[in-house]
Formats: C-alpha cells, structure tokens, sequence
C-alpha cells in the first residue's frame, strides 16, 4: 500500500496544491492519503480529480473579504470564514463545488487530522463522516487556535490537525503503508521553534487548557517526526517532497506573486515521485 501525507500550513500549502495537480496530470495514484489542515482540502481536490482547483482557492478566493480577514475576526471571532470557504464555495450549489461522486469513488482512503479542543488528542476523521455538502471535517482539521474559535462538530470542539499530529508518519505506517510520500510546505531542514506558538498557547489555555499543551509541544513533535520521516527516507520508505525556500510567505500571507511562484516550485518538484514509486515518465 502506497501512501501521501500533506501536512498543510495556510497558505504556503499552495505548494501541496502544485504536487497534487502534477500527480493528477501523470495519473500518479495512492491508497492511502492523510491531509492535515489546508492539506486536507488539497487532499479531497486531488482525489475527485478537480486539478486546479485548489489553486484558484488560494490565489483568487483566499482575497475576498468573506474568505478570510480582520474585518471578519472583528465581527465573529473567526479570521478565516471555514463555513465560506469549504461550505458557500464548496457544496454542489456553490461556486466551485467539489464533486463528492468523484471523491466517494476514488478507490483510496482519506484520512483528515484534527485535534479535539478538550482533550488535545488527534481525531482521524475518515470518508464515513464527509457526505454530499457536509464537508465539516476539512472546516475541523483547518481550524487555526487564535485566529478562529474551534469548530464545534456535534458536542465535540475541534483545532487544527498540525497542533497535535502535524506529520502523522506513524498513522500512514501503522495503517499498513510500505511507502509514502511527504509532502512538506517549510525547506526540509526546518526547525521549529517552541517560540512561535508561544503567544496563541497564552491565548488558548484558559478556555482549552489541553489543546494548549499540545501546542506546547508541537515544536517537539514536529522536529521528532520529521526526523523519523529522514530516517525512513534514508532506508527507501519514504520520499520526503519539501520547498528550498519559501521566500516571506506565511501561513495566512496573501501574496499572490509568492503564491503563484510556490505552486510552481511544486510542480516542479513532484517528478521525484515517479522515481520513488518506479513509475516510467
């Protein structure tokens, strides 16, 4: 079994986006795909069939005052408007639907990280929970702490998927991957630094005092999983697909010449999976 982890981060995920569309273009299939946060919605584009569409998410939506901006933190507490942008955008009525048949039928398995807001533990939501217009688990897994209020999903609230499973390495191998591929969206050596989530952890331990914690230790468990997928790469197990530079883009930057220019960057290095995986160009 062949697996594809995309591990998200906003906006600079439009490199996710760039991979996926060439694996759609040369018809580069896997069995099990695992997407964290904006990487779950490339995930559900890549597995529909819909190449470019999450391309137009980020260089022409993502610019509208009702997908993400102060003005809507103002008003509602929510910088990013997750109803908006995988509900108003995405149901079959909308502007540019995701075609839930396709997706249903693709023949491979979606797995979608959140993390539960009470607890701090991972959730990994399958295709039993997403049906035609009901696409809350992507609104789940994308949900920043301190830029939205969790997501509530029947009595249960839920953060981002990055807080607590942001490389979920162990869950593609235990589901019974012999290979996968990675799909970062920082330059592969990264280190993260406990210091930049220092100021939404403040922000969140009142209220979600375990979601918190996980935050806390991101920086650790992302280093520590990272460090797993170079090992594994090293032994042939995994191929690691990474940007070398992602210029001043961040999570939420709205740049379209450095959007454009990392989907691109992606494009162009996705042919690293035909050799991973022995397929002929």
């Amino acid at each position: 079994m062949i697996g594809i982890i995309d591990v998200g981060g906003g906006q600079r995920d439009v490199y996710g986006a760039g991979v996926l569309d060439y694996c759609i273009q040369y018809g580069i299939r896997f069995d099990y795909c695992i997407g964290v946060s904006a990487g779950s919605a490339n995930m559900a584009s890549f597995l529909s069939g819909q190449s470019s569409r999450n391309f137009r998410f980020y260089t022409d939506y993502s610019f509208r005052k009702e997908y993400m901006g102060i003005s809507q933190f103002l008003s509602t507490g929510n910088y990013v408007n997750l109803d908006y942008v995988y509900g108003t955008l995405a149901n079959s009525n909308g502007e540019d639907p995701l075609n839930y048949d396709a997706l249903k039928n693709s023949g491979s398995e979606l797995i979608v990280v959140a993390t539960d807001a009470r607890t701090g533990e991972p959730v990994y939501f399958t295709m039993d929970d997403i049906s035609q217009d009901h696409y809350d688990v992507f609104k789940a897994s994308s949900c920043v702490p301190g830029f939205n209020k969790p997501y509530p999903i029947g009595d249960r609230l839920y953060y981002d998927g990055g807080i607590s499973d942001p490389i979920p390495i162990d869950k593609a191998f235990q589901a019974g991957c012999e290979k996968v591929v990675v799909i970062l969206t920082r330059p592969v050596d990264y280190v993260r630094d406990p210091k930049d989530d220092r100021k939404i952890v403040k922000r969140i331990r009142s209220k979600y005092p375990k979601a918190a914690e996980a935050m806390e230790k991101r920086a650790e468990t992302y280093n520590r999983q990272l460090a797993l997928c170079r090992q594994y790469q090293d032994e042939g197990k995994v191929l690691i697909i990474a940007p070398d530079d992602i210029g001043k883009l961040k999570t939420l930057t709205r740049d379209i010449e450095a959007i454009k220019h990392l989907y691109h960057k992606g494009q162009n290095d996705a042919p690293e999976i035909m050799g991973f995986l022995g397929i002929k160009p």
